[in-house]
């Protein structure tokens, strides 16, 4: 039986992002599989444009760094794989398509809050990924 060899995950790392490392343990444990587990944070100055009249680059470092930091935990407990962590900066639909041709990746795992109406039409991401992946997607359903 044919499985999956490298899954990007995609962690918004909140605390839901757990959900998404305990489903990942669940359906792939025991499978010789590369997990990369990716975080994708805007560019500071695309969310605040030229609203604010300083220097961003230390804050959006010190982001990185919690964000590397946070990954490196939930790295932890995936000991039973092959693991890397990623930091990207960009939007993060786009960046994980970009990932995922780039790497390899035959599958891309994302969390997704199931929002409706006009949550959805102002922008999920997992719907993002899932428009566009030139690789499966599986969309793990947060629960509230």
């Amino acid at each position: 039986m044919a499985y999956y060899h490298h899954i990007l995950v995609g962690l918004d790392l909140s605390p839901e992002s757990q959900q998404v490392i305990d489903k990942v343990i669940h359906l792939f444990d025991g499978k010789d599989t590369r997990i990369s587990l990716v975080h994708i944070q805007e560019p500071l100055s695309f969310t605040y444009g030229g609203d604010i009249p300083m220097d961003l680059s230390d804050i959006q470092r010190q982001l990185e760094t919690q964000a590397a930091n946070r990954l490196d935990e939930l790295k932890q407990q995936l000991s039973g794989f092959n693991v890397t962590t990623h930091v990207i900066i960009g939007q993060p639909s786009h960046e994980m398509h970009r990932f995922a041709k780039d790497n390899n990746a035959d599958l891309i795992v994302v969390g997704s809050h199931g929002r409706h109406g006009l949550a959805l039409v102002f922008g999920s991401t997992s719907n993002g990924v899932l428009h566009g992946a030139s690789c499966d997607v599986l969309a793990i359903r947060i629960k509230e």
